[in-house]
């Protein structure tokens, strides 16, 4: 009656040669096109260090005026703006200026990534029916394996260092991206389509003076939700060399450092509600916009 307790599986033996063929095959490959792969991605490690650099190096009173009027560009809210401002002044008070400097970097340069990538697949979704159905599973994989999954291709491929860890952050955090924007433009009411095909616009005239525009908030949605996951990645990503806020939160695990990975772990979360808060409140203007545009 074993049968009935322990399930049947292939045979231990087998397995091993299974999985020891895939192990060998991945390691010819690293060692055959590793090189390739790495100089491939060489401008994103030039566009990293310009953007920490950028960053790190601009006085802190700069930095804070920029923060200050990008909020209040995007929210037209005083409320906001302080905030912001408030938060980044308790965190540079606790002497994490440097690290949540490093940590944002990162997240825009991740956020940039995954617009770039992002938009033009949702677009393409958004046309192709075929096209989603065959995009679907990969990104149903992609939001669901665990996140430290995501480390061992990447490092068996780059090594350690900033490029592995943002490449494994931006294959994290950009399915929002792609979905939200396959969706805003399919949300787009028929009615308006049909009246540009009236006026005789191309498809390329109707996606950009008709879909996007329409479709922006829910962009702005996804774009939002890829800033929150790249957040919630960094402290893993720091494990693989992500400079930032994440390693002194890793380094207090190894050290049972209690205070300074709580004081980490806030400023991480005071960078999110800043981001979240101005994303939101712009993709409410937005929505605002088209209401009395369009309603």
């Amino acid at each position: 009656m074993d049968w009935l307790t322990k399930f049947p599986h292939m045979n231990d033996d087998s397995l091993r040669t299974l999985k020891k063929a895939i192990d060998e095959g991945f390691r010819a490959f690293t060692r055959a096109y590793g090189d390739g792969i790495e100089s491939f991605f060489e401008p994103l490690q030039y566009f990293l260090i310009f953007s920490e650099r950028l960053m790190t190096r601009t006085p802190w009173p700069i930095v804070l005026l920029a923060v200050a009027l990008i909020a209040w560009f995007a929210s037209r809210n005083w409320k906001i703006v302080v905030g912001c401002v408030a938060t980044l002044l308790v965190i540079g008070y606790f002497d994490m200026w440097d690290d949540t400097m490093k940590t944002i970097s990162m997240i825009l340069v991740c956020t940039v990534l995954s617009i770039a990538i992002g938009i033009p697949i949702g677009i393409i979704m958004s046309r192709s029916d075929r096209f989603q159905n065959m995009v679907n599973p990969v990104l149903d994989v992609m939001q669901t394996m665990p996140s430290f999954v995501y480390l061992i291709p990447v490092v068996m491929l780059l090594g350690i260092g900033k490029v592995p860890g943002l490449i494994a952050v931006v294959i994290y955090a950009i399915p929002p991206m792609i979905r939200l924007t396959n969706l805003g433009i399919r949300l787009v009411d028929k009615d308006v389509l049909e009246a540009a095909d009236a006026f005789g616009s191309s498809n390329w005239q109707k996606l950009k003076n008709v879909q996007m525009p329409l479709a922006l908030p829910t962009i702005m949605a996804g774009i939002n939700q890829t800033i929150m996951m790249a957040l919630a990645m960094v402290v893993i990503a720091s494990m693989i060399g992500v400079q930032g806020l994440g390693q002194p939160v890793l380094k207090a695990i190894a050290n049972q450092y209690f205070t300074l990975g709580i004081f980490n772990g806030l400023a991480i979360v005071g960078i999110a509600i800043i981001f979240d808060r101005v994303s939101q409140a712009y993709g409410k203007r937005l929505q605002r916009h088209r209401e009395v545009v369009h309603g």
